[in-house]
């Protein structure tokens, strides 16, 4: 079945031709014509399954006839790369319509969002977080919305944002259609759709397996070994780009640093990266500055890179479905891929849950040439004392800081020498020995310096 047969507005066709679009989807054949219907539609369907048009397609062809100047279409995300692809889809669709859109997120400013709520673009595509900031404000005003999407509903609840969601849900009208997506549907998020849905449409698109065009294998390895193994693999040519996931932040960051050293362009994203650090690291991977992306599971949330061809699991996910949203970052729309994950012995239960949830024992590959016995390279992981004892001093230092900042403020209101430790004295109160350490000469009309307190101009 084409897309003409779903009897979208030219314009929207003339968009979905020129991206290259013939068919659509499983899961789009069936949400786009209930939802153009008006019916709530709750569907599950997996990563790459083509969700993202699934929901965009019906609400731009429903907001064609619609007077401009309000917004009407709230999608909701859970992390800000994936609130960011789905405005980068939504411009691509909608090209050729008048339709607008704005993405709201933490880690950039306020002011461009506030300007799109004030000015009424047709569609924000937000993370829950952000959007509850800007309906404290009077200029947040949803009173108009038409249409409601959750996106990936399921990672929604796993990062603890459903009270959010409900109260968001306070705050849009009760009257609307609303469209909700999710890769699985755990019982929180069932009570959520009977609160949220009148009479849905249910879609069951649930996929156990990652997609037939992904060829799977495990590398067993050492713990140690894995930072000197991915290098020979990236070194060797098996793979020219490759999405690397780990299991923490801090090992992301490691990781990172230990390519780079060997010699790959490697980049990392993950949530203590700023906003400009992790949109600047996607572009690179997306542009091939960088053929190495170290990602953590919620900021791998909305990387979707054409034609990527390879995952890697680092670390092996502690549950099969993060396993199955990890390897759907390749082999994308019908397209292939090739997804590896590194186990260790103590990853080897995980794993056996990945295989019993995917119905299939993956294939166990070593590389050859590579030395299983050589010395490996210091930790990834720093351990978890030595970590706690870095912290505690962190703090301590910005604490002594603080404090020597907040009393030199007191003594400089008060006219007075600053304390021992600042910028007047040395730590000791005797005077430095030259380079400006010492404490300061007295000078007239200096407060506190010897002479009396000037007042008015100079």
């Amino acid at each position: 079945m084409p897309f003409t047969a779903f009897k979208l507005h030219p314009s929207l066709l003339k968009g979905i031709k020129e991206l290259g679009f013939t068919r659509p989807t499983p899961i789009q054949s069936d949400a786009i014509p209930p939802a153009m219907e008006g019916r709530d539609v709750r569907a599950c369907a997996q990563t790459g399954s083509g969700k993202t048009a699934a929901f965009l397609l019906p609400i731009v062809h429903g907001l064609m006839g619609k007077p401009r100047g309000t917004t009407r279409a709230l999608i909701l995300a859970p992390t800000r790369e994936l609130a960011a692809q789905i405005h980068q889809d939504l411009n691509d669709l909608a090209v050729h319509t008048p339709i607008t859109g704005a993405a709201v997120y933490g880690g950039v400013g306020m002011g461009p969002q506030e300007h799109a709520f004030r000015s009424g673009v047709d569609v924000i595509i937000a993370t829950p977080g952000r959007l509850l900031d800007h309906l404290r404000a009077p200029y947040a005003k949803l009173s108009h919305l038409e249409y409601l999407v959750l996106d990936e509903a399921d990672r929604m609840l796993d990062m603890g944002f459903l009270p959010d969601i409900r109260r968001i849900l306070r705050h849009i009208p009760a009257r609307r259609q609303t469209l909700f997506f999710a890769a699985t549907m755990p019982p929180e998020i069932a009570t959520l759709t009977g609160e949220m849905l009148r009479n849905p449409v249910t879609i069951q698109r649930e996929r156990q397996a990652p997609a037939s065009g992904i060829t799977q294998a495990v590398y067993p390895v050492s713990q140690a070994l894995k930072p000197l193994l991915l290098v020979a693999m990236l070194q060797r040519g098996d793979m020219r780009q490759a999405l690397v996931f780990t299991r923490t932040k801090h090992r992301a960051n490691r990781l990172t640093e230990h390519l780079v050293k060997a010699g790959v362009r490697a980049e990392r994203i993950h949530g203590n990266r700023s906003q400009a650090q992790r949109t600047a690291a996607l572009e690179g991977f997306k542009a091939g500055r960088f053929p190495v992306l170290v990602a953590t599971d919620i900021a791998a949330r909305g990387i979707d890179v054409d034609a990527l061809g390879h995952v890697v699991n680092f670390d092996v996910p502690m549950a099969p479905d993060d396993y199955i949203h990890r390897v759907g970052r390749t082999g994308r729309a019908d397209a292939t891929g090739e997804a590896f994950t590194f186990v260790c012995p103590e990853e080897e239960g995980d794993l056996r849950d990945i295989e019993k949830a995917i119905g299939r024992r993956l294939a166990r590959v070593t590389v050859p040439d590579f030395d299983y016995n050589a010395k490996p390279p210091a930790r990834l992981e720093i351990p978890i004392a030595q970590r706690i004892a870095e912290i505690r001093a962190r703090k301590r230092q910005e604490r002594g800081r603080a404090e020597i900042n907040a009393a030199r403020r007191s003594s400089l209101q008060r006219g007075l020498t600053p304390p021992p430790g600042s910028w007047g004295q040395t730590p000791a109160g005797r005077p430095g020995a030259g380079g400006g350490f010492g404490r300061r000469p007295s000078r007239p009309g200096g407060p506190g310096r010897g002479g009396p307190r000037r007042h008015g101009p100079r």
